[in-house]
């Protein structure tokens, strides 16, 4: 559709993306915990609106360099495989320390919560180049417009996050206890998202050598 193909391995590898704990899951489960499902729901919109920005930046970005020739297309995919078996390499690696409290966090108008959301997001550059290495690898070198596929992909990228996002504003603010991932499982979502990404980086790499 659009171009694409493997729609069900990206709708998983971005499900399980989400879920794992991070820097923006954290920021939503604090504001959630500390002032309601309200403050949490604020900060996933905010962060669902950086995401935004960074695919259609990314999209017309690559656009114009994929177009060119199917040389490009390849070039930047290879790079991307790279990026992805790095990652991929650095998260089995990864060591799970036992985590501590949510981090207390002011009180502060939704608005603010919102746009600190979004802020927080937009200048962050491992998302940019988490989508420059992630997105084209689901993306056809014969699609016709390799822009609107990667527009579309990274729609559904980010309509599964919110949903879970919101899911996890709706548990902080009832028990915030219930967020705080337990060191085993912090590491299994680690290492299975390291699998995930390795196989990904050496299935692109090999394919691009047939």
């Amino acid at each position: 559709m659009f171009g694409t193909h493997d729609l069900w391995l990206f709708i998983l590898s971005g499900l399980m993306l989400n879920i794992a704990p991070g820097p923006d899951s954290l920021y939503i489960a604090s504001r959630a915990a500390g002032q309601g499902f309200r403050a949490g729901s604020a900060a996933a919109l905010g962060i669902g609106l950086g995401t935004f920005v960074h695919i259609f930046a990314a999209a017309l970005g690559l656009s114009a360099i994929l177009a060119t020739s199917a040389t490009a297309f390849t070039i930047v995919k290879l790079i991307g495989a790279a990026y992805l078996i790095w990652v991929g390499i650095s998260m089995l690696r990864s060591k799970v320390s036992t985590p501590g409290e949510l981090a207390t966090l002011q009180a502060a108008p939704l608005s603010s919560i919102f746009w600190q959301g979004f802020w927080t997001n937009v200048l962050n550059p491992k998302v940019a180049l988490f989508f420059l290495a992630f997105v084209p690898q689901f993306i056809d070198a014969t699609a016709p417009s390799k822009a609107l596929a990667f527009i579309f992909l990274g729609a559904i990228f980010n309509f599964n996050g919110m949903l879970w996002c919101h899911t996890l504003a709706y548990t902080a603010a009832k028990v915030s206890s219930l967020i705080q991932p337990g060191k085993g499982i912090s590491q299994w979502l680690n290492r299975s998202m390291g699998a995930l990404f390795l196989f990904l980086g050496i299935k692109l790499a090999l394919s691009r050598q047939a």
